[in-house]
């Protein structure tokens, strides 16, 4: 399990576990996600809640994504802050984790 800082002031965090980090893995929901520049916004908070939502719409039943949707996408908590955290875990978490066949 992994904390990730929700906001500037360190006063709220967002757990997320190996399979949250899964799921984004496995609908490549950071694909296109963020620009070449690197800048998290809100519009790619925004994308990303709205593709999480539109893939769960049309693939019902999958737990996986509906775990990480009630417990990171769509926590109270999750801000731009937030993504950025998230955006920097999962990188680093892709990086020791190479994807099997």
């Amino acid at each position: 399990m992994y904390k990730i800082q929700a906001n500037a002031s360190g006063t709220r965090s967002i757990e997320v576990s190996d399979a949250h980090l899964e799921a984004i893995r496995k609908y490549a929901l950071f694909k296109d996600l963020i620009d070449s520049s690197g800048f998290v916004d809100g519009l790619a908070l925004e994308k990303l809640k709205l593709n999480a939502r539109s893939i769960l719409e049309s693939q019902s039943g999958d737990k996986s994504l509906l775990d990480l949707c009630l417990d990171v996408i769509y926590n109270s908590y999750m801000k731009v802050f937030g993504l950025r955290g998230l955006y920097a875990l999962y990188k680093e978490w892709e990086q020791s984790h190479p994807e099997t066949e």
